[in-house]
């Protein structure tokens, strides 16, 4: 097998959905993160055998918005491009499919990352409006047509509004994390504790400069307005403030709130990849090195968003290494209240046993190596793209903080999971 290396990662801005990217299609987002890696490492666009993308919610416009992205970004229409789902780690899936195709002599050169354009939703009339335009493509004669326009009613042009929500239960996914939050005995407090804590430290690191290496700016038409930071970090954030908040969820029960969950964002990110091998030859020096990657499957019910502690257990089992060794680690936050359940479970003997296979805990994490730059909550949680901005905040973490090993995990709905070790080159 090919050995696989990071030569670099960039993203846009992560903007909260509905603000200044609000007139862009996904694929120009797409664009815009491509175009700026390609910059960024000089890599020429002949090089590029392969483009993978994820994404969540489809314009369909675009369904294969990795190949509209790829040539807006300059890059030749010879060069295969495709799209990839697995909601929240659709950008995860996209680097290992990417890796896969490299350790295996596919390819050499690689793109791979995500995007995804909440404010670009499709909205969706009722079925039986659905039914109705269907059918009205086989209208010829003025009566035909006379007959449709006397079949409408008021109700049939009520949209259906998006939701984020479960298809197998039924259930928002802030809903089952209300339910995982109860069952790990996580506190109102503390997950309010944690949001402040990603908000304070996303800022620090905006000021320090530590954010901005990693993303490219984007300039929007028709001014070209230039947009060079995230929009949703708060950090003036202070446990009085977010105390403040009611229930999002569960009204009455509920721990989670606006403060300490994610919210609708739009970004894109890319990553390139290559086998050591061809990185020597085209002359790049490779960042890290991707050591090895797990998926994870559970139960739709009760265990919807505990992807990082299975898949942290399987990637850390794969390469016989453990928690310990880890000098960097970046776990997805899409609530506060799914952060510290996966790192209660990670901390436990009994999870361990029941669940995981294991006679002990994988290990409790020092949050001293953790997601010491922000993350989801405070940074922005674009669903196709998450997981590229995580490869690139590891990679980079490991050359500030001097760290050799580097462990990044996610949660995605569908009750999946994702985890994968860097090596520092």
């Amino acid at each position: 097998m090919n050995k696989v290396v990071v030569i670099d990662g960039c993203r846009t801005p992560f903007l909260k959905s509905g603000t200044n990217y609000m007139d862009l299609l996904s694929y120009q987002l797409g664009g815009f993160a491509i175009k700026g890696l390609l910059n960024k490492t000089g890599l020429n666009a002949d090089a590029i055998d392969s483009v993978i993308m994820g994404n969540v919610i489809s314009n369909v416009k675009t369904p294969n918005v990795a190949r509209e992205a790829a040539i807006a970004a300059g890059i030749s229409n010879k060069t295969p491009c495709r799209t990839v789902s697995q909601a929240c780690i659709s950008a995860n899936r996209a680097i290992a499919d990417g890796c896969m195709e490299i350790m295996t002599g596919q390819s050499d050169v690689v793109i791979a990352g995500g995007i995804d354009h909440t404010s670009d939703s499709p909205i969706l009339f009722p079925r039986k409006m659905r039914k109705k335009l269907f059918m009205a493509q086989k209208l010829k004669t003025l009566g035909d047509n006379l007959k449709f326009v006397s079949s409408l009613r008021i109700s049939d042009f009520v949209p259906e509004r998006p939701a984020v929500a479960e298809y197998s239960t039924d259930r928002v996914m802030g809903q089952d994390c209300d339910i995982m939050a109860a069952r790990f005995q996580v506190s109102r407090e503390e997950q309010d504790k944690f949001a402040v804590r990603s908000h304070q430290l996303a800022a620090k690191a905006h000021e320090a400069g530590h954010l901005s290496e990693e993303m490219v700016d984007v300039h929007l038409p028709p001014k070209f307005q230039n947009i060079d930071k995230d929009n949703g970090v708060r950090g003036d954030s202070t446990m009085e403030k977010v105390a403040r908040l009611r229930p999002a969820f569960d009204k009455k029960y509920g721990t989670l709130t606006a403060a300490n969950s994610s919210f609708l964002t739009d970004g894109a990110s890319a990553v390139l990849i290559m086998s050591e091998t061809k990185a020597k030859e085209l002359g790049f020096k490779p960042k890290v090195e991707i050591l090895e990657f797990a998926f994870s499957g559970q139960s739709l019910e009760d265990e919807l968003l505990l992807g990082p502690a299975y898949a942290t257990s399987m990637v850390l089992k794969k390469a016989n290494m453990t928690l310990a060794e880890m000098d960097v680690i970046e776990f997805h936050e899409a609530f506060a209240g799914q952060i510290l359940s996966n790192l209660k479970a990670l901390a436990s003997d009994e999870f361990a046993q029941e669940n995981l296979g294991r006679d002990k805990a994988v290990g409790k994490v020092s949050m001293d190596k953790f997601n010491l730059w922000g993350g989801s909550l405070s940074i922005g949680h674009p669903f196709g793209a998450t997981g590229g901005r995580l490869v690139t905040t590891t990679a980079n973490r490991l050359i500030k903080e001097k760290g050799k090993y580097g462990l990044l995990a996610a949660c995605a709905a569908g009750a999946h999971g994702h985890a994968m070790l860097l090596k520092k080159l």
